[in-house]
């Protein structure tokens, strides 16, 4: 499941020449029925959006982590290794 986060930019007008403006971060999954209906209901609105995947963690990155989380087993032979294993 990939989720896209969209930057929001809502230009909102006072009732005076002031222009408000506001950033909001939306995280939104853009398979489901109502990640859809809001894309296009903020798109009828004439927001701006910037959409932006998030970059995938090479697998050096994932292997440090499961390393600091403890995920991550050593053995002094592939004999104990297997035996571990139960093969």
């Amino acid at each position: 499941m990939r989720k896209h986060i969209i930057f929001v930019h809502l230009h909102l007008k006072a009732s005076i020449v002031t222009f408000l403006m506001a950033t909001y971060t939306i995280t939104l999954n853009e398979r489901t029925t109502s990640g859809k209906a809001l894309i296009k209901y903020l798109q009828s609105l004439g927001v701006l959006m910037h959409k932006v995947t998030p970059k995938s963690k090479s697998s050096y990155f994932r292997s440090q982590e499961d390393k600091q989380a403890g995920r991550v087993e050593k053995f002094s032979s592939s004999e104990e290794m297997f035996k571990s294993l139960g093969i």
